[in-house]
C-alpha cells in the first residue's frame, strides 16, 4: 500500500472572497504564504518519511509546495514534479467568478448546480462524476508508481473532496460533508482497490493563525 500526504493550498484572496477559482492560476495570499511556511516547519520538525512530492501544476499549490520541497528534497525544482490531473474542478464559464455574480449572471446553472449531481457540470466545465474520475485515475497512478512508500500530495479542496467520498464510499451526489482547511494534513492509505483515511484536516501547525473562510455547500444547500 501507499500513504499519501494530501495538502491543500494555502489561502488566496479569491478563497477570501468565496470565488470558484477552478482552472484559474490564483497566487497564495499573505496568509496562504504564512500557511505554506508553517507547513515545511512542521515537516522539518516531525521529519516523517516522504520519498516524494506531487503537486498540481496550478501556482498557488507549488507556492504551497515549494517550502515543504526545500525541506524534503532541497536539490529538487517544483516544476518537474507537477501533474496537471491534480488540478480543481473545472468550473467552466463561472471560473474566477464570486457566488452572488453567478446567482446574478447565470442564475439556471447556479440553482442547477445546487442540487449537488454528479452528472451535472456547469457550462464548459466538468461534471462532478468527470472529475472523480480524473483524480482516482491520478490517485492510483501516482500510488503505483510509489508502491509502499510515501508521497505528499499538494492539490485542492475539491481534490480531496473526491478522495474523501471515495475512501468513505459516500456517493458523488450531494454536498461536500468533510472539513478541507486551506495547508491542513490529511493522510490516506491507497491500494488497487481501496482508499482508507488516517487522518483528516489537522491543522495543529495553523492554530493561531486567522480564522479560514469556509465554502459550505451544506449552507448553500438550505439556502
Amino acid at each position: 500500500m501507499t500513504e499519501l500526504i494530501l495538502i491543500r493550498h494555502g489561502e488566496t484572496d479569491w478563497n477570501r472572497e468565496l470565488r470558484f477559482q477552478g482552472h484559474v492560476d490564483v497566487p497564495l495570499n499573505a496568509t496562504g504564504h504564512e500557511q505554506a511556511r508553517r507547513l515545511a516547519e512542521r515537516l522539518a520538525a516531525d521529519q516523517p518519511t516522504v520519498h516524494h512530492l506531487v503537486c498540481s501544476d496550478l501556482v498557488r499549490t507549488r507556492q504551497t509546495a515549494q517550502p515543504s520541497l526545500e525541506v524534503l528534497f532541497p536539490q529538487a525544482t517544483i516544476d518537474t514534479l507537477t501533474d496537471s490531473n491534480l488540478r480543481e474542478q473545472s468550473f467552466g464559464v463561472v471560473d474566477g467568478m464570486r457566488v452572488d455574480d453567478i446567482k446574478e449572471q447565470h442564475a439556471d446553472a447556479w440553482e442547477k448546480w445546487l442540487r449537488f449531481e454528479a452528472d451535472y457540470g456547469m457550462p464548459g466545465g466538468e461534471t462532478t462524476r468527470q472529475f472523480h474520475a480524473r483524480v482516482m485515475d491520478a490517485v492510483r497512478r501516482i500510488a503505483l508508481q510509489h508502491a509502499g512508500q510515501t508521497v505528499m500530495v499538494v492539490t485542492h479542496g475539491g481534490v480531496l473532496d473526491m478522495i474523501w467520498r471515495t475512501a468513505r464510499g459516500t456517493g458523488l451526489d450531494g454536498p461536500r460533508q468533510s472539513d478541507i482547511p486551506n495547508a491542513g494534513f490529511n493522510r490516506v492509505r491507497v491500494d488497487a482497490a481501496t482508499v482508507e483515511v488516517l487522518d483528516w484536516a489537522d491543522v495543529r501547525h495553523l492554530a493561531d493563525l486567522p480564522a479560514q473562510p469556509v465554502y459550505d455547500q451544506k449552507k448553500l444547500l438550505v439556502r
